[in-house]
């Protein structure tokens, strides 16, 4: 799982409780913003259907449907975004070649 706040990764082992920390920044883990159901783009924000709407995403709820995210930490070395970085660069370069 990935913080929503801080963008480092974090080991979950068991389920995410509802008073759980991030231990890096000490957000809070069980919330909407952390959840592998959040969509800004959707109704609510959240693409499980039968879940009740959270008014703060960014605080810890009590929503039975969250399953921590599968994203790609902001902090780590190398690995995909460092391939993605690397091909934007080269794209950018054939621009201006002749």
């Amino acid at each position: 799982m990935v913080c929503h706040n801080c963008g480092r990764e974090i080991k979950v082992i068991g389920k995410v409780q509802r008073r759980d920390e991030c231990p890096h920044c000490d957000a809070d883990m069980h919330c909407c913003k952390n959840c592998r159901f959040f969509d800004p783009g959707r109704n609510n924000q959240c693409t499980e259907s039968q879940a009740d709407y959270v008014k703060d995403k960014l605080k810890a709820n009590f929503c039975d449907y969250f399953e921590p995210n599968k994203r790609v930490p902001l902090t780590s070395r190398g690995g995909a975004q460092t391939v993605q970085r690397d091909d934007v660069r080269k794209a950018f370069d054939k621009l201006f070649k002749k």
